[in-house]
Parts: structure tokens; sequence; C-alpha cells
């Protein structure tokens, strides 16, 4: 029998206020004057800049906005890189990346590109990255995606149509802060829409067949914590901010040790093909999932409708025989996913005309 061996976060930090750790952390990888911090932050941070009076900034640090108004790119990571490439990247002794998701996978690609040659395309896929990256830091200011815990950071290589990531044990954060409070400002809909992608990630694994029993504990939690926040009728309390953070922990922890299923590959060719982003584009997908999950749909709906969120609707009509073309292929590429979900025989159940009639549902 072969043995998986997992790789966690090495180090975490929880609680409101815990921001304020960051800087003593930074010092410690600090070992001279001239040594370099790389910033990515959400593009929030540019307008509302009280949290970088707290960092203590040098003058040789590096900052980059992220505009999350796209979904991180292939082309956009290696832009970075050669960017960072024209400085002295030997003096680069952490990356911290502050924001959701996909500001997270931004900062954890760059660290791995920085010790590992070649483009960002060239690691798209399972352990295909053979050096650790730079030291890297996680402070998500969004529930939900879990990236702050996977082993992955998810990138569309835009000439291939291929959504895919660095799925490696060296993606995994040194160190996360999470901090509730960073949530507060984070509107109802997109506090939502991400917190939906930590109960999908577990849906999908428990529903799988590459399942554990760590994984399986990680995910039960997670259900359950997703389920009390949502269900209630604070789902952005105080309390139930603290509990979302933990639980998109636990639901990046949990997927690290096995694999999405049915929602994500189908999420993943809205995104490629329509430009919908990944959290929003899983409840979009959710439209279409009864015949999968059929117990899940319908605690999603109903988690939905508590909340009074609106998910769109009609996104998949009227499109033209080429985009129904690009939505299969960006979708059955997902081979991993797909058999965890369906067995080996998924091309046989998800024909073309079975894949264009399940987006059609959306």
């Amino acid at each position: 029998m072969i043995y998986k061996n997992n790789k966690s976060v090495l180090n975490y930090i929880f609680g409101n206020g815990s921001k304020s750790s960051l800087r003593p952390i930074l010092n410690d990888k600090r070992t001279v004057e001239k040594d370099i911090v790389v910033y990515f932050f959400d593009i929030h941070f540019k307008v509302d800049k009280n949290f970088l009076k707290n960092i203590d900034i040098k003058k040789t640090d590096i900052i980059f906005y992220h505009n999350t108004k796209e979904e991180p790119t292939t082309q956009y990571i290696n832009g970075i890189i050669n960017q960072l490439f024209n400085c002295n990247k030997d003096k680069i002794c952490a990356i911290v990346g502050i924001g959701g998701g996909a500001t997270m996978d931004v900062a954890k690609a760059v660290s791995n590109l920085l010790t590992n040659a070649g483009n960002a395309e060239d690691y798209q896929g399972w352990d295909l990255v053979k050096n650790p990256g730079v030291y890297k830091i996680a402070i998500p200011t969004l529930s939900g995606t879990g990236a702050e815990a996977t082993r992955t950071c998810v990138m569309t290589n835009k000439d291939t149509g291929l959504k895919l990531g660095m799925n490696s044990d060296f993606t995994v954060f040194d160190q996360i802060i999470m901090d509730p409070e960073l949530t507060k400002t984070v509107s109802r809909n997109q506090y939502f829409y991400t917190g939906m992608d930590a109960y999908i990630h577990c849906i999908e694994a428990l529903n799988g067949s590459h399942r554990n029993a760590i994984g399986d504990a990680y995910s039960s939690q997670t259900i359950k914590l997703c389920k009390e926040v949502f269900s209630s009728n604070g789902m952005m309390s105080d309390e139930n901010r603290s509990k979302m953070m933990v639980a998109s922990y636990l639901g990046g922890c949990a997927i690290a040790t096995s694999y999405v299923g049915v929602v994500h590959p189908f999420s993943a060719g809205l995104s490629v093909v329509l430009g919908i982003h990944h959290c929003i584009a899983n409840c979009i997908t959710m439209r279409a999932m009864k015949e999968f999950y059929p117990v899940e749909y319908d605690e999603f709906w109903s988690m939905s409708e508590q909340q009074n969120i609106v998910i769109p609707k009609g996104v998949c009509n009227n499109l033209t025989d080429d985009q129904y073309d690009r939505l299969f292929d960006s979708t059955i590429v997902h081979e991993k996913p797909l058999t965890n979900a369906l067995g080996n025989d998924f091309k046989d159940i998800l024909t073309k005309n079975k894949v264009i009639e399940i987006f059609m549902q959306m």
C-alpha cells in the first residue's frame, strides 16, 4: 500500500487583532537592512490604507496591488516575475499575500517561480514544482476559498484556456494570520458567495471516491460551521465571521487531502469562457447540481433563500456554438476531480451534449 504524505501550513495565528503579528514575524525574517519583502495587496487597500499604516514597510520593499476584477492568469504571474527579476531577487526574504483567494494565489505562485525556472504555465498540474519557494505569509480578508490552507494556486492560461493550479507541497503557505476583523467590510453577497466555496469544497470531497478519515473530519466540521452561519439570522455577526474564517481554513485542509468534484470543473468553465469569478461561478453551477448532489442542492438553496442572496440565472442562454464548445473543453479537462466524483468512465457520463445541457440549466 502506498501512503500519501500530506503537507499542512506550518504555523497559524487566529483571532481578532492578530493582523498586528505580521510586523514581528517579518522582523525575524529580515537578516539585514536591505532584505526585501514583496507584498500583494487586494486592490481595496490602495484606497483604504488604514491597514498599511500598521505595517512596517521599508523603502526597499515592493508592493503590488492585485485587481480582483480579473482572476489570476499565467501571463499576469509571468509579468510580475519579470519585474522582480529586474530587482535583486536574491534579497527577497518573504512574500506576503493580503486579500481574498485570488490575491493569496498570486503570492503563492510568485513564491514558487522565484526559485523554480520557467514560466507559470510550466507548473500547472500536480507536483511539478521541484524547489521550495520563498518564505510566504497569507492574511485572508475573505473567508471561504481555503487558499490560505491549500497546496494549490489557481491560474488561467488564456492561450490554452486551461484553468488549473500549481498543485504542490511547496505551494503551501509557511505562515497564515487569520483575523476575523478583516472581513467586517465585505459585502453581504460576496460574503455568501465566498463562504459557499468552503461548503462546496467539502460536499464534493465527501461525495467522492478519494476520501480519508482526516479529510472527512475536516469536511464534516466545515459543513457544520457553514450551516450554522448561513442558517442564522446574522450571518455576518462577529461570532459568525470567526466561525466562517475557521470553516475556510478547515475546508482548505479538507480539500488538500482529497479532490473536488463536479461543481468546480463546471465553475472553471464559466470562469474561463464567460469571465465569471470563481465563487459566484460555483453558486451559479449549483443551479444544475441536483442530479449529482441532491441533498446538498436543497441545503444550498435553502441557505441562499434564508440570507436573501440572489444567484444569477440564465448566464449560459443564447451562447454561440464556439462558446459551448469552449465550455465543454474547459470542463472536461479536469480529470482528477471528475474521476473523483464520477469514476474513470466520467467521459461516458459527461458527453458533450450532456455537458451543454447542464450549462443550459444555469
